[in-house]
């Protein structure tokens, strides 16, 4: 029994069991009972057996595989939410197969075609890149994160409400003028909530409203040049009025914050900060940022419990072509930044 592979007829002999029970354990756990279940499971480990996992797919034709897409882990959000999409694995006993997009169309492309060489029998899509046409038109279930979603189901955070309790947050500051950073970016992107909910609260609180939309990048060294542009440009613009400014996530809004630590030595009192998703370095700052919160763990449960719905409902020969768009809602985080 020390051999690398313990056949089904050991097995049986060993436990007394059939074949056709030991099959049963292994393809359909829950038409065994849990008594018989445990002697297996303590025999087989008296037997050193060792599944093979590629002789139950080619047998099955399933992987228990899911495919994950995310533009990067530089950005706090992403490493997050897919620490959290991993921790789902146990719960409903899948495994995810993971790529970062980096905001390549080709390479996107060809990671899709990668992940269904795999069989997978679901995708995850963080990344931006590949239209959501393009995604529905897969054989397999896609569900995606706060990206365009006209053609495929969907979970995102409630970006609009999102926008408006950074507008009421630093309106109850005292902000004379009121100003949004965020990415250029089109009206379908659950992103551009953020923008019209800051915009609309403004107007109707009457306070004047700026915005500056700009590519940013995820990475540091590619949002500080861009954002110390910004900073000059509202340190020159608005320099005796007190400034509430959004930033549309926590890395950003940790960059420009440097910027101000740099150049004053502290936090001037006519600067107010607000990000958005309450990521881990929203709180680890130098100065605690304000943010608004999404809830991370539940998007990330939302997402993987609607494929998995998808993945058995497909299983069963059922086809639902309905749209589902799962909006979480967000809280408002007062720390530091809006004192």
């Amino acid at each position: 029994m020390k051999r690398d592979k313990v056949t089904f007829n050991e097995i049986a002999h060993y436990t007394g069991f059939s074949k056709t029970t030991i099959s049963r354990y292994f393809n359909d756990p829950d038409s065994v009972s849990e008594k018989t279940r445990e002697q297996l499971s303590a025999a087989l480990k008296k037997l050193n057996y060792r599944e093979n996992k590629l002789a139950r797919v080619l047998a099955k034709g399933k992987t228990e595989f899911i495919g994950v897409i995310i533009p990067d882990l530089q950005m706090h959000y992403y490493a997050r939410l897919l620490t959290e999409i991993l921790a789902m694995s146990d719960l409903y006993g899948y495994k995810f197969l993971v790529f970062q997009g980096r905001g390549n169309l080709e390479a996107e492309e060809r990671y899709i075609r990668e992940l269904l060489s795999y069989s997978v029998e679901g995708l995850l899509m963080v990344s931006h890149t590949i239209p959501s046409a393009s995604l529905a038109s897969l054989d397999i279930p896609v569900i995606t994160i706060e990206r365009e979603d006209r053609h495929v189901s969907s979970v995102n955070a409630d970006n609009y409400c999102g926008g408006r309790l950074a507008a009421k947050a630093l309106a109850d500051c005292g902000c004379e003028i009121m100003i949004h950073i965020n990415a250029d970016l089109k009206p379908v992107s659950p992103a551009y909530g953020r923008i019209i909910g800051f915009r609309n609260l403004c107007a109707e609180l009457k306070l004047p409203e700026e915005e500056f939309l700009h590519s940013f990048g995820n990475k540091y060294e590619e949002i500080y040049p861009v954002m110390k542009t910004v900073f000059d440009t509202i340190r020159k613009k608005y320099k005796d009025r007190k400034k509430g400014i959004f930033v549309s996530n926590d890395t950003a809004a940790n960059v420009l914050l440097n910027i101000i630590l740099q150049t004053y030595r502290t936090l001037p009192d006519d600067w107010k900060i607000v990000g958005f998703d309450d990521s881990p370095i929203s709180q680890e700052a130098v100065i605690p940022i304000s943010s608004i919160r999404q809830d991370i763990p539940r998007i990330a449960t939302e997402a993987v419990k609607m494929l998995a719905d998808q993945i058995e409902e497909k299983k069963k020969g059922k086809h639902d072509t309905s749209l589902y768009h799962n909006i979480i809602p967000v809280e408002y985080i007062g720390r530091r930044t809006t004192q």
